[in-house]
C-alpha cells in the first residue's frame, strides 16, 4: 500500500476544506518569512552604512535623532555646526580626518549632501569598506555632482547629464535652483547603504545655490573655469569646493588613535563655543535597536500567533471531516491496513498540506519582497535582499513543516482508536 499516494488522493478530495487551509498557512508563512527578512536586513543594512568613524558630531538634540538625520537621510536636524566651531575642532590634535555634512535640499525626491573631497577618501561603509566609481570621478568642480547608485538608476541619469536641485526634503518642493544647473561626472558603485540614494555636491555648491558666497570667490571660480589653468586649479581647489558656509548640519570625525574617541566626545559634550553633541556611532546603532527590541519581539509573537491559528485550522478541518471519513477508515482497515497505516494517511495529509501552504507562502513571500523593496528603500533607507533563502530561514521552514505534520498526529491518534465495527455502522 502506498500510503504517499493515498494520501495525495484523499487531500485533493477534499479541496474546499484543504485550500482554504492551505491560504491560511501560506499568508502565515508569508508574514512571518517577512518579518524575519526585514528584521534581518535592516539591522545589517544599519550596521553597514556607516564603519571607521569615530564620532559623529551635531547641534545639541538626541543621539538617535543625530545618527538618523546624518547618516541615514532620517528625519532631520533643527539646528546646525557653525562653520567656526567646526575648523576649531577640526585643528584640535589627534584629529586625522573630518567630513563636513551639509544636508537640507533634494532632488526628485532623494537627500542632497553636500560635503569636501574629504567625503570619498575617508567615508567608510560595512566592513571599513571606500566608495568606489561605477562611472566618472568624484566633484572637482562647484557645478560638478556625483550621485548615488540608486539614484542614477532610477532616474535613468548618465555622466554628462544636468540636473536641478530643489530646496528643502521630499519629492514635493516649491522652489528649485534653476540658475545653477549641474552636470554629473560621477556615479559611485552600489553599497546597500543610503549612499546609493544620495546626491551628493559640494559644499560650496550649497552655499552659493543658497546666496551665501561673495561675488569676489564667484568671480574668481568663474574665470578658472574659463581658462581652465591647471595650476591655479590645484591651488584653489579645497576653497573651490568648500566655499564660504556659515554653518553646516553635522560632521564625521576620525583620529589618530581610537583612544582619543572618549576624550573628544566628552570635550565636545561640553564644548563652550556652542551646544554640541558627539555620539559614537556603534554605541547609537546598539541603543537603537535595544530600543527597537521590544517591537522585533512582539512582530515575531504576532507572526507566531497567525501561525498557530493556522494550525488549529487545519487541525478543526481534519477533526470535522474524520466524522464523515469514518466509514472510509474502516473499509481500509477491513482490507488489511493496520493501525499505523490509518495513522500515516491522516500525518501524510498534514504535511501534504503544510508542505503546499510553504511553498505557496515563499513564492508569495519573494512577491511581497519585490514590490514592497522599493518602499523600504526609498522611505527608510533598508536595502532588502531577494536572494535565496538564508540557513536561519530554513531552519524556520523546517520548523513549520514539522509542527504541520505534527498536528495531523492528534486526528491520526483519534482515528486509531476507532474500532472496525464503529465505522462500519450506519451510525455514519
Amino acid at each position: 500500500m502506498n500510503l504517499m499516494h493515498l494520501s495525495v488522493k484523499s487531500t485533493f478530495n477534499r479541496k474546499g476544506a484543504v485550500l482554504l487551509t492551505l491560504l491560511s498557512i501560506a499568508l502565515s508563512v508569508m508574514v512571518l518569512m517577512s518579518i524575519e527578512r526585514i528584521r534581518h536586513e535592516a539591522k545589517t543594512s544599519f550596521s553597514n552604512t556607516i564603519s571607521g568613524t569615530d564620532l559623529i558630531v551635531g547641534a545639541k538634540t538626541g543621539d538617535i535623532q543625530l545618527l538618523l538625520a546624518s547618516v541615514f537621510r532620517i528625519g532631520y536636524t533643527t539646528n546646525g555646526v557653525s562653520w567656526e566651531s567646526y575648523q576649531d575642532i577640526k585643528r584640535k590634535p589627534g584629529v586625522a580626518w573630518t567630513i563636513p555634512l551639509s544636508l537640507g535640499d533634494s532632488h526628485k525626491g532623494y537627500s542632497v549632501l553636500g560635503s569636501d573631497e574629504h567625503y570619498f577618501n575617508h567615508f567608510r561603509y560595512g566592513k571599513k569598506q571606500p566608495l568606489t566609481f561605477a562611472l566618472g570621478r568624484p566633484f572637482e568642480h562647484i557645478d560638478e555632482v556625483v550621485l548615488g547608485s540608486e539614484v542614477a538608476k532610477s532616474l535613468e541619469y548618465n555622466i554628462g547629464d544636468s540636473i536641478i536641485l530643489s530646496h528643502g526634503l521630499g519629492k514635493t518642493s516649491f522652489h528649485h535652483h534653476d540658475n545653477h544647473p549641474l552636470t554629473i561626472v560621477g556615479i559611485l558603485a552600489s553599497t546597500g547603504t543610503p549612499v546609493d540614494k544620495t546626491v551628493h555636491v559640494p559644499l560650496a555648491t550649497i552655499d552659493s545655490m543658497h546666496g551665501n558666497t561673495s561675488r569676489e570667490h564667484e568671480h574668481e571660480h568663474e574665470h578658472e573655469h574659463e581658462h581652465e589653468h591647471e595650476h591655479e586649479h590645484e591651488h584653489d581647489s579645497h576653497n573651490d569646493l568648500v566655499g564660504h558656509p556659515t554653518q553646516i548640519s553635522a560632521f564625521l570625525m576620525g583620529f589618530d588613535t581610537p583612544f582619543y574617541t572618549l576624550q573628544f566626545r566628552r570635550n565636545i559634550n561640553q564644548y563652550k563655543n556652542e551646544p554640541l553633541l558627539a555620539i559614537m556611532p556603534t554605541v547609537t546603532l546598539r541603543a537603537l535597536w535595544e530600543m527597537l527590541g521590544m517591537v522585533e519581539k512582539l512582530l515575531l509573537l504576532f507572526s507566531l500567533a497567525l501561525l498557530m491559528v493556522s494550525f488549529l485550522g487545519m487541525l478543526t478541518s481534519m477533526l470535522a471531516t474524520l466524522q464523515q471519513r469514518r466509514r472510509e477508515l474502516a473499509i481500509l482497515r477491513s482490507v488489511g491496513a493496520k493501525p499505523r497505516h490509518i495513522v500515516g494517511l491522516l500525518m501524510g495529509e498534514a504535511s501534504i498540506i503544510t508542505l503546499l501552504g510553504t511553498l505557496v507562502g515563499l513564492g508569495l513571500f519573494y512577491v511581497a519582497l519585490h514590490f514592497g523593496g522599493t518602499l523600504l528603500q526609498a522611505q527608510f533607507g533598508i536595502s532588502i535582499n531577494l536572494g535565496g533563502l538564508s540557513r536561519y530561514e530554513l531552519q524556520l521552514l523546517s520548523v513549520i513543516f514539522v509542527l504541520g505534520t505534527l498536528v495531523g498526529l492528534i486526528p491520526a491518534l483519534r482515528a486509531y482508536f476507532y474500532s472496525l465495527s464503529d465505522g462500519m455502522s450506519l451510525k455514519v
